[in-house]
């Protein structure tokens, strides 16, 4: 793949996250019952920046949990050449039961990592809202989903892949696009 552009720097995102949880205390008038759950493997971290960006911003704490939404995907089908799917653990350690929850993850494309973590979510409880924060919203969707928030909107053709590297998961911090 060649490298067409660099979306994000490190200071774009950490300015995009900013926003981002500006925009979450605000719609949520504060963080009274809020939940963070980020969506394995780099909605995890995104979560955690936001995470402590809000709570610097409001004081208190913020529960957060991690989301492994493997076995919900409606991709995964048994194939000979294909390896077994590398399971990850869930760790949602508050109740989410009547709690406003925010799923966040990297990327939203088709929507259909955003439905699997709805379904992975709501077998952990019954939230009394489920909201999305995203750093890259890359357009294309199959399903009627959106996000609440958003970093950036990159338009891309089907042909280009958004990458975003974290430095807790890759040593840095950007968001690229590359051609196919």
């Amino acid at each position: 793949m060649k490298q067409k552009a660099t979306v994000l720097d490190d200071a774009a995102i950490r300015r995009a996250l900013t926003r981002i949880s500006h925009e979450i205390i605000e719609k949520n008038k504060g963080i009274e019952d809020l939940v963070l759950v980020g969506i394995k493997t780099r909605g995890v971290p995104i979560a955690e920046r936001i995470k402590q960006k809000i709570q610097d911003i409001e004081g208190g704490q913020l529960p957060d949990g991690e989301l492994d939404i493997t076995l919900y995907r409606d991709d995964l089908t048994p194939n000979k050449e294909q390896a077994e799917p590398e399971l990850k653990e869930t760790n949602i350690k508050t109740d989410i039961d009547g709690k406003k929850v925010i799923l966040v993850d990297d990327v939203l494309y088709t929507g259909r990592t955003v439905r699997a973590a709805m379904d992975a979510l709501m077998d952990h409880g019954r939230p009394s809202q489920i909201q999305l924060a995203v750093l890259v919203d890359r357009g294309h969707r199959e399903l009627p989903i959106r996000a609440d928030y958003v970093g950036k909107n990159v338009p891309t053709s089907q042909d280009e892949v958004v990458t975003v590297t974290l430095t807790e998961t890759d040593d840095q911090d950007h968001v690229m696009i590359f051609e196919k």
